[in-house]
């Protein structure tokens, strides 16, 4: 029998339960700081639009990251393989994680990982209050496709989502893809 329910400040662990019932994919979010790579695990991400090519995510303004991310020019979106579940641990507990990962910068010094079923280094393009978060808007300037299976997260768990047998996508048909 389900659980009905009218979201209030008594239930959030029932709204967030109801939220979790929806896959996602796991990214990381990295952005380059005077205290040295920052990154966070975000599965509140999306693209927005192909032309103009925009994605957004959401920064929970509680976080105590969030002064490396609000506002920041530019930064990357990392979506996770599944072999990078160990990073995606890591980052949930140290912002600081991505010097154990062996990451790289690209020349607006936003830090790169490896490796990845996709990046995009994005140029932020605007910022919108929701909520308790922060809508972040950003225009993607340089992508990179890999072929893999994607770290997923349900229902509070990470899992690996693999791609179906039969079906295949332009990044596995053709090995890596930059454009």
């Amino acid at each position: 029998m389900p659980d009905t329910f009218t979201p209030n400040a008594t239930n959030e662990r029932l709204l967030r339960d109801a939220f979790g019932r929806f896959a996602t994919g796991v990214t990381v979010v990295t952005v380059g700081s005077n205290d040295g790579p920052v990154g966070m695990t975000v599965n509140s991400f999306a693209s927005l639009s192909i032309n103009p090519a925009l994605v957004f995510w959401c920064l929970s303004k509680s976080s105590r990251r969030f002064g490396y991310f609000d506002g920041a020019p530019h930064y990357a979106i990392h979506v996770l393989a599944d072999h990078q579940a160990d990073m995606c641990n890591s980052l949930v507990k140290n912002p600081f994680a991505l010097a154990n990962f062996g990451i790289t910068e690209n020349k607006q010094g936003v830090p790169l990982i490896a490796n990845c079923l996709s990046r995009l280094e994005c140029q932020h393009t605007a910022s919108h209050p929701g909520g308790n978060h922060q809508i972040v808007v950003g225009q993607v300037i340089q992508a990179e496709v890999n072929a893999g299976n994607a770290l997923g997260f349900l229902s509070g768990k990470l899992r690996a989502f693999g791609t179906p047998p039969g079906l295949t996508d332009a990044a596995q048909s053709r090995g890596r893809v930059r454009v």
